[in-house]
């Protein structure tokens, strides 16, 4: 999408001739990610955008892990009370840093005896400003994970897609050779990290079709309402960002209204351009912030489920 369609969203029909759901443009299947609390006050605010979010009935809701294992246990209490008291489908991100093998398999096996069936395994990050070294006696990398937490118990398995290329990996190819050893190894999906580009990710899902990848790649959508945190994020995790999205959010720092408007139109369009290829399975980084997630969800056709 370029700056010219977005304003005609805008401004012009486009907008008000969005097709609700029906036979021709069924609503698209979401997932949600939440991160785990690190106060009271942000536990308040996580589980507010978790009630808002859950009547939209979306396939499961995951749960991050911060670098270096650094919220292990926020995110095991986390994906634990969502399991006990909600009827949402939770996955717990699982990462190879910092822990031994012993370790974390025993975060999986009590994954599993708390009714934990699915498990978003990752390499994960280092803490910041290090790079990354396995732990020793450790898993080494993502697919070896995979391949431990099968060892375990018959878990479902997401895991992390990279249509830009992780910023770690030697080459494209190199990191497209490291999706398909997860995914040989024994993974369900994949899930993207986010783009802004909807072309990237159709390139990349060429490149996975032609190297024999036929597990669903669920694309990863980032709704923008804080720009410049998002054009920070992106420059460390590899996330490119177009010069018209820049444009788009131009003279709106004391515009915070606007901005939710212009990023629910942007995540909406990218959504049904995909839409439109074929796609029809959309991840959602919440940032533990529902309304513009929810926005964008009932323009798509997404409608809350009767309680």
């Amino acid at each position: 999408m370029d700056e010219h369609t977005l304003r005609r969203w805008l401004t012009g029909p486009r907008f008000t001739s969005l097709p609700m759901r029906d036979a021709a443009h069924p609503a698209p299947r979401l997932s949600f990610e939440f991160s785990p609390p690190r106060t009271e006050a942000m536990e308040q605010q996580l589980w507010a955008c978790i009630e808002r979010l859950a009547p939209l009935g979306p396939r499961f809701v995951s749960v991050t892990y911060g670098a270096g294992g650094s919220t292990r246990e926020r995110t095991h209490g986390t994906v634990a009370r969502l399991a006990r008291e909600t009827s949402l489908v939770p996955a717990a991100h699982l990462t190879c840093v910092g822990a031994t093998r012993d370790e974390v398999n025993e975060v999986a096996r009590q994954y599993w005896e708390a009714g934990i069936r699915h498990i978003v395994a990752l390499r994960g990050d280092p803490p910041l400003g290090t790079d990354y070294v396995p732990h020793p006696g450790g898993y080494a990398y993502a697919a070896d994970l995979v391949a431990g937490l099968h060892a375990i118990a018959p878990f479902e398995i997401s895991v992390g897609a990279y249509p830009e290329t992780h910023p770690s990996a030697l080459s494209p190819d190199a990191d497209l050779d490291s999706l398909r050893r997860k995914l040989d190894a024994g993974a369900t999906r994949a899930i993207t990290q986010y783009f802004f580009d909807t072309d990237v990710y159709l390139r990349f899902l060429d490149r996975c079709l032609a190297a024999g990848i036929t597990a669903p790649v669920v694309p990863g959508i980032m709704p923008v309402s804080n720009f410049t945190q998002i054009a920070r994020f992106s420059a460390m995790c590899g996330a490119s960002v177009p010069d018209w999205l820049a444009r788009m959010f131009e003279g709106t720092e004391n515009e915070p209204e606007l901005r939710r408007m212009i990023g629910m139109v942007v995540a909406a369009e990218q959504v049904r351009l995909l839409q439109a290829n074929g796609v029809d399975e959309f991840h959602f980084y919440t940032l533990n912030r529902p309304e513009l997630t929810y926005a964008i969800a009932h323009l798509l056709g997404c409608r809350a489920e009767a309680a």
